[in-house]
């Protein structure tokens, strides 16, 4: 697996207890969720396809910013901002590798306006008893893969997501408790300041 499958595909669940009256959570609902998700900070576990696990911090700032820090023993570092995701990852002595923001799973709850009720954007939508999941695709670039997102409902949190990319490898990230609110410094999402800092 690639850096950029093993990490760009990570983020967010909690495994948690269901809270009570829980209830499939609607499109509109989730929507609504993801676009007041202003700034938000949580540790998180990695779940890799070949079975490893790493853990670390991930930092939102929507739209458009995120940072995955991961720790030790894992030497790796996520930055999306200014429209690009730059992977630094510890075994590569080259730059870091750069992507299009919009190439990638990830700009689906990073867009300034979450829409899930788009055409052809949902194609699964279910209700285990515990949790909603919603699994979503970028209308525009439906081959670069899915992003499956699990939610528990009272009051309404992401728990996990799950990405398929196109050869089928699934990344799990589960999220310890998430604060919401936190300010958070322009700098974090700078990949400009990412690289000094990686290269020192």
């Amino acid at each position: 697996m690639t850096p950029f499958r093993t990490i760009i595909a990570a983020a967010f669940v909690a495994v948690s207890a269901a809270p009570a009256m829980a209830e499939k959570l609607s499109l509109n609902a989730i929507s609504q969720y993801l676009n007041r998700l202003d700034t938000a900070k949580a540790p998180f576990t990695q779940v890799n396809d070949d079975g490893t696990i790493s853990t670390g911090t991930i930092y939102l700032k929507r739209p458009g910013r995120a940072r995955f820090e991961y720790n030790a023993p894992t030497k790796a570092l996520v930055v999306a901002g200014s429209s690009q995701v730059a992977i630094f990852d510890g075994k590569s002595n080259a730059g870091p590798q750069q992507y299009p923001l919009k190439q990638t799973p990830l700009n689906l709850i990073l867009a300034r306006n979450v829409d899930l009720s788009r055409a052809q954007m949902v194609v699964g939508h279910k209700y285990d008893g515990t949790a909603t999941t919603v699994i979503a695709q970028d209308p525009e670039n439906p081959d670069i893969g899915t992003i499956e997102l699990k939610f528990t409902s009272n009051p309404t949190e992401l728990r996990q997501w799950i990405i398929t990319d196109n050869t089928g490898s699934k990344t799990t990230v589960i999220l310890g408790e998430m604060s919401k609110g936190t300010p958070l410094g322009s700098s974090l999402f700078s990949i400009t300041v990412a690289t000094k800092e990686w290269s020192r």
